[in-house]
């Protein structure tokens, strides 16, 4: 079991940005090397959002349990989940119709508003965090980091609300939500749901 782990975090580090579009993550690491740039990218990404703030909330935040945060994602895993819903690879309605709208390079200005933004830590179950903590250090750790923080290929997971912690980390290990994905389904194949709960619990209080 270790070893298929291993075997599939390799082949997800190496697949990941197979289908991203290189022009336009060169871009988005151009301006993010320049602060002038970046700063503009930021207020112009703001006005841009106005259409998320809905779900999303105005500063990243979501309003809803069922709804991810978006404040200090990293920008290019921003950019690569915005392209996948524009081409469809993800799989929303609402999202789809919402980014389709958007040009190039307000797709980057987006992704680095949002990635502008810190994310305060929520409140936890502190007796649950112990545990979570254990468990994240198992089987999560190798590609969302020690500090939960994610990268270019991996969602940051700290400060995440825990309903949707938990259902998102439900539907992997029961392969029931819209995104499968071979190396969560190994990670999270023999979970309980008073696992989840405490992995869930664990992230949420994570700044």
């Amino acid at each position: 079991m270790r070893g298929l782990f291993i075997w599939a975090c390799l082949f997800a580090t190496t697949s990941g940005f197979a289908q991203s579009d290189p022009a336009l993550q060169e871009r988005l690491k151009s301006i993010g090397s320049d602060q002038v740039a970046l700063r503009s990218a930021v207020d112009a990404g703001k006005k841009v959002t106005f259409f998320c703030a809905n779900c999303h909330g105005e500063d990243g935040i979501s309003k809803t349990a069922d709804v991810p945060n978006l404040a200090g994602q990293n920008p290019a895993y921003l950019l690569e989940q915005i392209r996948k819903f524009g081409a469809g690879e993800r799989k929303d309605p609402f999202m789809q119709g919402l980014i389709k709208v958007l040009k190039d390079e307000e797709r980057i200005q987006v992704a680095h508003y949002y990635a502008s933004i810190k994310v305060a830590p929520s409140a936890a179950d502190v007796s649950q965090v112990p545990r979570g903590k254990e468990l994240f250090g198992k089987l999560c750790v190798r590609c969302h980091g020690e500090q939960a923080r994610g990268n270019d290929l991996y969602p940051r997971l700290a400060g995440q609300k825990v309903p949707y912690l938990k259902s998102s980390i439900t539907r992997y290990r029961d392969m029931t939500g819209v995104r499968n994905n071979q190396l969560m389904s190994i990670a999270t194949a023999t979970l309980k749901n008073e696992d989840i709960t405490a992995i869930a619990n664990y992230l949420t209080q994570m700044p």
